[in-house]
Formats: C-alpha cells, sequence, structure tokens
C-alpha cells in the first residue's frame, strides 16, 4: 500500500495523490481514521453529558490535538468549524442517513459530490486529503451504491484525493452480517471499485487467535488498505489489544475509531487517541 498509486490517478495527479496518502499514513501505507460521522448516522444517540461529548466541537479538539491520519466528516459540519481547525486533515464524509428508518434494505445516496468538495476546498483552504462513502452490500439497492461509488473513487483519483468506502453488508438477503467470508468478499468490493482503504466491521475476539481468522478478508482486500471500524465502546486495554492484533497479525492496515474516542472527556481522548496512533504508525 506504501505509495501505491493506482493508475486512475492521472500523470499531472501524481504527486497530490501521493502527498495527500503520506500525510494521511504518516508515509506509513497505514491509515488511522478518526470516525465523526455519526452526527447523521446516529443522531445523538452517541452524543451525551454521560460522555461528556455534547458539544460537537468536542471532536475538532480531539482532532486537533492528536495523531490521527484523518478526521472524517460531513462537509455541512467541516465547514461550521473549520475556520477554528484549520490544521486538521480532513477526509469528507459523502452519504448518511440517519437511523431513524427501519429497513432490511437500505440506501445512502450521496449528499455532496467529489465536486462539492474540490470546490469548497479550494474556497476554505482546509487540509481536505479524501473522501469517503458507504455503501450496504446485500442491500436490493447496493448496485445504485456501488455506481455512485466507482463515480466518485473515479473522480477523487482524478483530481489527486483519496477515496475510502465504508462497506458493511446489510439486507434481507445476508443471513450472517459477521461471516469471514462475506467480510472478504466486501474487501474484494472494494478493491474491485478502486478504493485505497476499506472500512470493515471486525466481528471476532481480541485473542491471536480470532485475529489470525481475519488474514482471509485482508488478503482478500489485495492491495486496497482493509482497515477496522471500533464499534461502540469498550474498555481502553480491550481496545488497544484488538487493535494491535489487528495490525500485528491479521495484517490489518489501520483503523477507524469514533466512539471508542470521543465518548471520553478530550484529555483521555486525546491520550487514547495518540495510544492508537503510536500501534498504526509508531508516531
Amino acid at each position: 500500500m506504501k505509495n501505491n498509486v493506482p493508475l486512475s490517478v492521472p500523470r499531472n495527479y501524481k504527486k497530490t495523490f501521493l502527498k495527500n496518502l503520506r500525510e494521511a499514513t504518516f508515509n506509513t501505507g497505514k491509515l488511522f481514521l478518526f470516525a465523526g460521522d455519526q452526527k447523521i448516522e446516529h443522531l445523538n444517540d452517541d452524543f451525551s453529558n454521560k460522555f461528556k461529548n455534547s458539544d460537537p466541537e468536542h471532536l475538532f479538539k480531539i482532532a486537533n490535538k492528536s495523531k490521527i491520519g484523518v478526521f472524517a466528516g460531513h462537509l455541512g459540519l467541516i465547514s461550521r468549524y473549520g475556520e477554528k481547525y484549520k490544521k486538521i486533515p480532513y477526509l469528507v464524509k459523502l452519504n448518511g442517513k440517519s437511523n431513524l428508518i427501519k429497513t432490511q434494505d437500505p440506501i445512502s445516496p450521496a449528499l455532496w459530490t467529489v465536486m462539492d468538495v474540490i470546490n469548497f476546498k479550494k474556497q476554505s483552504g482546509l487540509k481536505i486529503l479524501g473522501v469517503g462513502y458507504t455503501i450496504y452490500l446485500g442491500s436490493e439497492y447496493e448496485n445504485q451504491m456501488m455506481t455512485e461509488a466507482a463515480q466518485i473513487i473515479k473522480t477523487a483519483h482524478q483530481n489527486g484525493l483519496l477515496a475510502v468506502l465504508w462497506i458493511y453488508p446489510r439486507g434481507k438477503n445476508i443471513k450472517n452480517e459477521k461471516s469471514i467470508d462475506l467480510l472478504a468478499g466486501a474487501a474484494g468490493v472494494g478493491l474491485c471499485l478502486g478504493a485505497d482503504f476499506v472500512k470493515l466491521s471486525y466481528p471476532l475476539g481480541d485473542s491471536e487467535k480470532e485475529t489470525e481468522k481475519f488474514k482471509k478478508v485482508i488478503i482478500a482486500g489485495g492491495n486496497t488498505g482493509v482497515i477496522c471500524s471500533g464499534g461502540s465502546k469498550v474498555n481502553e486495554t480491550k481496545l488497544l489489544k484488538t487493535i494491535k492484533n489487528q495490525i500485528k497479525i491479521s495484517g490489518a492496515r489501520g483503523c477507524a475509531i469514533g466512539r471508542n474516542i470521543h465518548q471520553n472527556d478530550l484529555k483521555s481522548a486525546i491520550s487514547l487517541a495518540n495510544k492508537i496512533s503510536k500501534i498504526i504508525n509508531n508516531k
């Protein structure tokens, strides 16, 4: 993955793409994505005084002081706080849906285009390194989302931006969302669509034996970097052990952590983020 430039990046944008890749991964090819897209995805469920994170600016304060690779958030959120936090490396999440509509076959069309992001980057001067998009694989609407994702990745690469896919198996056709074979298939879909990284759920335990099973998913992703999502909040010791095993044993190329970081007070959140960065990039 290190310095891997896909052929979908034009020659005149190769330096831009490499600059963004090196900055996002600390030149290691491994990505630490701090996820801040839950304000749409989970509404206010993850944000309360209980966690001391009810103020949305809490996300930016963490990203500003931590050694993250990118802070992923929706364009509107970034536009509201970006003026104050210009040094943060951003990845703009292009689609999103709330958790209000209960359906077996979810769909999440893009809310913005890559060109919206490029224009916003020029206008704002923010450090925007890439874009992200979620696919619900197995939904009866997967073709629509895959088509949109393919075009997003193509346009992002044509302009030197990184492209990250969130891929979650969902729908009435899915018998077991936690199946390793299914997750390996999802990694392969991310590869075939041309993503630089694909974010997948990690359904296994934190033991070495369990982590070993995830190698199948990493191999299926080829030279697209598979990064593991953190999920709901767990004990810090368990979280760090799991991440370490994912990187060292299974060969994951990073992780995407949201709630496990921002559902802490600022000092604790920054400390945890830096511990994660140390594991991933030795930074």
